[in-house]
């Protein structure tokens, strides 16, 4: 299964990324770090160019990540999707009626058992796995919670994008200019 037919969802670091995405081909694509101040403006930019946002809310300078910025978020500046590490944030965008990609990283059995307590409790329409190159981990939490997949972090060629795909994975977020240039031509 694959996320709204793209293998690859684009990672805007900063402007100059996002204006590329959205010269490309992807639909869809994630703003990872901006500020309170920028928002409205590449929302609409977005929006003209036919794209689909998701924003981090965790990374967006002079605004706390808690449910009352999600409700504003949500409300106001209207993305496609929002990512966040934050219970209160994934449940503020489900009940909002926003796409609600839970961001867990793996940093031990400790830590991915606690995250699977989470995911009971959140029910995020998706889970990014950070870091995505460890396709036996993105079987294992497909399989354990039934929820889509998306892997990040550290895949960084062709091979680290199939394996995590044919793990279950239902597509990669990532910065990487060369992995956008390697599928856009799956997008046109």
């Amino acid at each position: 299964m694959v996320f709204m037919d793209q293998k690859i969802i684009p990672a805007a670091r900063n402007m100059k990324d996002f204006e590329r995405i959205l010269e490309g081909p992807y639909k869809h694509t994630v703003f990872l770090e901006t500020h309170i101040g920028q928002l409205k403006t590449i929302v609409k930019m977005a929006d003209k160019a036919g794209k689909k946002m998701l924003l981090h809310a965790d990374l967006i300078h002079g605004m706390k990540n808690d449910e009352y910025a999600t409700e504003y978020l949500c409300q106001e500046i209207k993305p496609f999707g929002v990512i966040s590490t934050r219970s209160s944030v994934i449940l503020k965008a489900k009940q909002k009626g926003v796409l609600a990609i839970q961001r867990m990283f793996l940093l031990d059995t400790h830590a991915l058992e606690k995250s699977y307590a989470l995911f009971e409790k959140t029910k995020p329409d998706y889970i990014e796995v950070l870091p995505g190159a460890m396709p036996h981990i993105i079987k294992e939490v497909y399989e354990r919670t039934n929820i889509p997949i998306f892997a990040g972090g550290l895949i960084r060629s062709v091979e680290d994008v199939e394996r995590a795909l044919e793990a279950g994975a239902s597509a990669i977020t990532t910065s990487n200019h060369v992995l956008w240039k390697h599928y856009e031509k799956e997008n046109k």
